[in-house]
Parts: structure tokens; C-alpha cells; sequence
């Protein structure tokens, strides 16, 4: 193949622009080296299904066909979120799938989530599927798979309410589904389990006309805040392009980031599971560990990224885990992926059986000043090497360290990361302190060590 655009094989799924990076005969190249990886390994047959972009369908039917190639039967679900297909391969009893989606990535770009033992392929076994295809190792199977149709939609809703019970109190709910997937799925199922539901952009649109799907940015959910303001409302959640991500407004109108979220999530499964593991993300605040202790759970703190963290969860046999962003995985009560509508769900049962508002739910959970996620460009071939300068220092003067991930500095009054972007030349740090003060002198201090380490300049968001 003339060209194969490497870059695009990311730490968690493949993904690039889609009309230059993911052509037609380039996907149907990845679709047979997926299905020569799935043959190699005993696996027949797997499921499809795509989100509402403009590209997808293409990429579908080419993602589809090298499958075949490779002796695959493909069981296409249509126009689906990604939790959706995730539920798919439990539904059929599959071990295999495709999500083509570019998630909360702009419009332009697309992508394919790739699946085996009904989780998602990160690291190496991403990178074995481009080896094959650049080692023109993919298979042709004598006996070609087939194709077949099916629409699970409805019955995925059905799973999703037979799960949820809401209490005494209805929430009233405002649903920004940012013209993405969740359209087809939210506002149904949350007035199916109870709830008033006030709907925002439900339509799919591949151009996202009215603000980007991605509810981890303040500026989209400017509407949505001022809905739940102005209708009085219980909540606001958001989701991003393919629903495996919440964002979460209270009825004040604040927001509640994903770390916070998960603390009140943990006061819900915590009492039932006493002395349970609970994974937190390297880039959490350190009120979601502190929260987890005081209601008797064991903190660890593990790697960003969904597949990651799901994987952990599997090794831990964890209940509950999430990241930041608003991935977050139940495994006490459902399957262990990412489904935002469960999460919404959960979120709303939590309040219907409490006689608190979400703002006072939440007032009790600190939030310690910090700054934002910060991310800078730092070249490919410059950025581990900061991080490990970084790493060594900090090692030789015996710091409290937590190297999972990058380097988290724990001080005495807060703490400082920086690790390595797993899909762009970027570095990303953020620092937290229990005061504004204690926050200025960690800011300062990382900002020195990561200059001494060969970091290009870069000045701190907040």
C-alpha cells in the first residue's frame, strides 16, 4: 500500500482525518488486519455500527468488507452510540466488534474503536493491527464472511430502564445531546425511568451546528447551564459525539467535573461494598480519594484513558471506576463500560431517593483551587524524554511520587503531574493545593522543574 498514515494508530483506538487519512482502501486494509487478529484468535463473527457523521456509512461498509475479507461475519447495528455497540457483543454473545466514530473529535475527523473479549484493543494490540497491514500479513479466508442487518436499538432501551429504578422525587432534567448519538436514546429513556426531561439539540447532525460535542469544555455547555437556570431544573447532563462521556450541570448551574462526580457516586456504592478498590484516575482532584477513604474504600491510582482504566478494573475485579473526562464504568450493577445514559441514570436515581438538591449533594465534596488540565506542545521526540528527566529528579531527591502515568508530585498542601500526551505531541500538567497560596508555590515549583527537564515554555491555565 502506497501510503499508510502510522500516526493515526493511537494509544486507545485509530483515528484521523477522514476523508484524507481513512479512504476507502485504507479502511477496508484495516478492516482485514482486525479480521486476520480476530481469526488468528478463534474469533468468527462481530458486530458494526457507526455514529452520525457524514463520513461514517463510507467507512462502515469499507471497515466491513475487509472484515469479510478476512473470513469475519459482520453483524452491521446501524446508526448507534458507542455504548450501544459495546452492549451489542454481550446482546449476540460476540467477541468482536468495530465503532466507527470520531467521538468528540471536530467534525472532520473520524475513527474506529476496535474490540476483542468485549472491551476495546489499546497499546501494542493496536499497533499489531497496523504491523500486519504494513507486513501485508492479512489473511484471505476461502470462505468469505457474510453480512447482516440489525437494528438493537429499541431493545437496548429496554435493557438500559429494566436497570434504572428512580425513588420518591423525579428529577427534572435538562438533556443536551449536542446532535451527536444521543438524541435516538436520552431523553426516551430518561422519561421512561420518570423523569421531566427538557430537550436540547436531540437531532443528529455529523456537523454539530450548534456547539461541539464535547461536554468536558465550559464553553458548550453555556447552554445548558443557562436552560437549567431558567427552567428551574434538578440537572443538566451533556454528552459527547458518542455518548460514552457525561457532563454534569447542578441546578445551580455549576458544573460538576468528573473526579467530583465520581466521589458522589462512591457515596451511593461504597456503603454496600465496604473496603471495595476503587481505581482513581492520575489526574483526579485529591477530594475523590479522600471522599473514597472516609466511606471505607481502598484508593489506587492507575493510567488515563477508558480502555486503560477498564482493563484495570478487569485485573482488580473493581466496582467502579471513571476518569475525569466523564467516562465512568459501573461494573456492580451493569457490564464495566463507559455508558453515559446508565450514568445519568445513576446520577438521577442518587437524587431521587434524597431529600438534597444536587448542589447540596455535592457542597459537602471539597474543591480545592486548581488550575485547568493544562496542555502545551512539546515535540514527539522531546516530550518522554522531559518526562523522564522530570521522573529522575524528582526520584533522587525523594519526593512523594506517584509514577503510573507521568509523575504526580504529592506536597504537603497539594501536588503537581505532568505526563505525556498518548495521542498528540503535547505534554499535559495540572496542579492543585489546598489553598490559593499553597496552589502558587506548586504552579511555580513545576513550572521550574519542568523547564530545568528541557519542557518548552508554557504558562499555566485556570
Amino acid at each position: 500500500m502506497a501510503f499508510v498514515p502510522e500516526h493515526i494508530f493511537r494509544e486507545y483506538d485509530i483515528r484521523g482525518i477522514a476523508e484524507t487519512e481513512l479512504t476507502d482502501e485504507f479502511v477496508r486494509s484495516i478492516g482485514h488486519a482486525y479480521g486476520t487478529w480476530l481469526m488468528d484468535r478463534g474469533i468468527r463473527k462481530a458486530t458494526l455500527g457507526g455514529d452520525a457523521r457524514f463520513s461514517t456509512k463510507r467507512i462502515k461498509a469499507a471497515a466491513a468488507a475487509g472484515m469479510m475479507e478476512a473470513g469475519i461475519s459482520v453483524r452491521d447495528i446501524g446508526f448507534v452510540s458507542t455504548p450501544t455497540f459495546y452492549w451489542s457483543m454481550y446482546h449476540f454473545d460476540v467477541e468482536g466488534g468495530i465503532m466507527v466514530t470520531g467521538s468528540h473529535n471536530p467534525e472532520e475527523f473520524n475513527g474506529l474503536k476496535v474490540a476483542y473479549d468485549k472491551a476495546t484493543l489499546w497499546g501494542d494490540d493496536i499497533q499489531e493491527i497496523l504491523r500486519i497491514i504494513k507486513e501485508d500479513r492479512m489473511k484471505t479466508a476461502e470462505n468469505r464472511g457474510s453480512l447482516t442487518f440489525s437494528d438493537i436499538n429499541e431493545e437496548y432501551l429496554d435493557m438500559l430502564v429494566s436497570k434504572i429504578k428512580l425513588g420518591a422525587h423525579k428529577p427534572k432534567i435538562v438533556c443536551d445531546s449536542a446532535n451527536g448519538t444521543a438524541g435516538i436514546y436520552a431523553p426516551e429513556f430518561l422519561r421512561r425511568i420518570g423523569c421531566e426531561v427538557i430537550e436540547l439539540y436531540s437531532e443528529p447532525d455529523g456537523s454539530f451546528p450548534n456547539h461541539h460535542p464535547d461536554p468536558t469544555k465550559r464553553e458548550n455547555l453555556t447552554k445548558l447551564i443557562e436552560t437549567v437556570l431558567t427552567e428551574g431544573a434538578d440537572l443538566g447532563v451533556g454528552f459527547d459525539g458518542d455518548s460514552d462521556r457525561i457532563g454534569v450541570v447542578d441546578d445551580k448551574g455549576e458544573i460538576v467535573w468528573g473526579d467530583r462526580l465520581m466521589a458522589l457516586y462512591w457515596k451511593e456504592i461504597l456503603p454496600k461494598n465496604p473496603g471495595a478498590v476503587a481505581i482513581c484516575e492520575i489526574k483526579s482532584s485529591m477530594a475523590l480519594p479522600e471522599e473514597i477513604i472516609k466511606l471505607g474504600g481502598k484508593p489506587i491510582w492507575w493510567n488515563s484513558g477508558h480502555s486503560l482504566v477498564k482493563a484495570k478494573m478487569r485485573e482488580e475485579n473493581a466496582l467502579f471506576s471513571g476518569e475525569v473526562s466523564g467516562h465512568m464504568f459501573f461494573a456492580d450493577e451493569y457490564y464495566g463500560y463507559d455508558d453515559a445514559f446508565y450514568a445519568a441514570g445513576r446520577l438521577c436515581r442518587i437524587l431521587s431517593n434524597s431529600d438534597s438538591k444536587l448542589s447540596e449533594l455535592m457542597s459537602v465534596i471539597p474543591i480545592y483551587p486548581s488550575t485547568l488540565e493544562t496542555r502545551y506542545d512539546c515535540p514527539d521526540d522531546l516530550k518522554f524524554e522531559v518526562v523522564d528527566r522530570f521522573k529522575q529528579k524528582a526520584l533522587s531527591e525523594k519526593l512523594d511520587t506517584i509514577t503510573v502515568d507521568g509523575v504526580r508530585i504529592v506536597y504537603g498542601n497539594g501536588w503537581g503531574l505532568v505526563r505525556v500526551s498518548n495521542t498528540q505531541p503535547v505534554l499535559v500538567a495540572r496542579c492543585e493545593g489546598r489553598t490559593e497560596e499553597a496552589l502558587k508555590k506548586i504552579c511555580s515549583d513545576m513550572k521550574k522543574r519542568l523547564i530545568e527537564a528541557g519542557s518548552p515554555e508554557f504558562d499555566w491555565e485556570y
